[in-house]
């Protein structure tokens, strides 16, 4: 538990005491003042006691808009975490990815139902995988049967191949060959596997059909359009430019590694983009608000199946999460080396929500922010 925030409840509890022993001294009653709470704050103070480094938040609605913060910015410091700071929002990124998609199949440049094949001649090739065979639809929807190649990089799986890799540079054709070293995991729509791999191709794709680079279609279609002004594709830019908060990660150890420095590049179309939890808000309120996409591809982005590795349905570039009062909403985790956050909003994109903590996240952190965007989706706007 945070050393200032157990200070603060001791504190707390010897005022207590002290108002108890003069009434009692006095004969007079001791009354309580009465304590307002803030559920966000106790929210984000909930996942910060699972054992992040730092942890904030940011709820919107529709004349609304609330903060809280907890921890620190970085260990052994006692910067407060950044207002707004920016991270990785690692597979956040896979809904920018497919609403550009979608984008693209709405203005009639290319088709859900393309194969990659069509797009990508003998890039997913070999070992009994056949592009040919594999819609960009299955891509969207992890129902390829590609493989992840994410286990493959070794920046992300040690702590010696952090500091081994990450200046690393990865082209989106290096990061497709080493996954088809490895057979499928099932027949092209026949299961559903979560495959970073499968947005890699998006982003190759989304460059031979607009003949500009993913980055470039990201930011002219979503970033600038939306006044994203603290969201960025970084390629192969380590460092996260303006206020953010460190990042750490164990790698299944005891010991932290600090991992803010990275080069994300073998995350492209799938985990790399760099933003915060206001311009999320704003993101997929637009997104489910309906600003970004027409109706028509809208509904084939929140159209979804059943995703059994996530215990969630899954459209494309999108999950559906069951909500405690009823109904459901749309988001995405997102996770990359020591950022780890939770994006969410109502159906229409009326209410929104965004959590991120500053380190690898446990199962009851996991818990923690799932149980905060719930809970602050169910709440009815003031």
């Amino acid at each position: 538990m945070h050393v200032l925030a157990r200070r603060r409840r001791d504190l707390l509890a010897l005022s207590g005491l002290a108002a108890v022993l003069i009434a009692a001294s006095t004969g007079m009653p001791a009354v309580a003042k009465p304590q307002r709470t803030d559920p966000l704050q106790q929210q984000v103070d909930a996942i910060h006691d699972t054992g992040t480094v730092g942890v904030s938040a940011e709820v919107t609605s529709p004349g609304t808009h609330d903060t809280a913060r907890a921890g620190t910015a970085g260990t052994g410091t006692r910067r407060p975490m950044p207002r707004n700071g920016r991270f990785r929002i690692g597979s956040a990124t896979k809904t920018f990815t497919a609403a550009v998609v979608l984008q693209l199949v709405g203005e009639g440049r290319m088709s859900l139902e393309d194969t990659v094949e069509q797009w990508l001649p003998g890039v997913v090739r070999g070992n009994g995988n056949d592009g040919s065979r594999i819609t960009v639809r299955q891509l969207l929807q992890h129902t390829s049967g590609i493989r992840d190649v994410g286990p493959e990089i070794a920046a992300l799986n040690s702590a010696d191949g952090y500091r081994a890799e990450r200046f690393r540079s990865y082209t989106p054709e290096e990061l497709v060959r080493t996954a088809m070293r490895h057979t499928p995991k099932f027949s092209p729509g026949k299961g559903w596997s979560y495959s970073n791999t499968n947005y890699v191709l998006a982003a190759m794709i989304i460059h031979k059909v607009s003949g500009r680079s993913w980055a470039q279609e990201v930011r002219d279609r979503v970033i600038r359009p939306l006044g994203l002004r603290d969201t960025s594709t970084p390629g192969s830019v380590p460092f996260i430019l303006g206020p953010h908060a460190h990042a750490y990660a164990a790698f299944g150890t005891d010991t932290d590694t600090d991992v803010t420095a990275l080069d994300s590049s073998m995350a492209v179309g799938a985990g790399s983009i760099i933003s915060t939890t206001h311009d999320l808000n704003r993101f997929y309120a637009a997104l489910l608000g309906g600003r970004l996409l027409a109706p028509a591809q809208l509904d084939e982005m929140t159209a979804t199946e059943p995703a059994p590795e996530l215990g969630v349905n899954y459209g494309l570039g999108l999950a559906e999460i069951p909500l405690s009062c009823g109904g459901s909403y749309f988001g995405h985790r997102g996770e990359l080396l020591g950022y780890v956050t939770w994006a969410g909003t109502t159906r229409h994109g009326t209410r929104t929500a965004v959590v991120y903590g500053t380190s690898d996240g446990s199962r009851d952190t996991q818990r923690a922010m799932t149980t905060l965007v719930d809970r602050q989706l169910c709440r009815t706007s003031s």
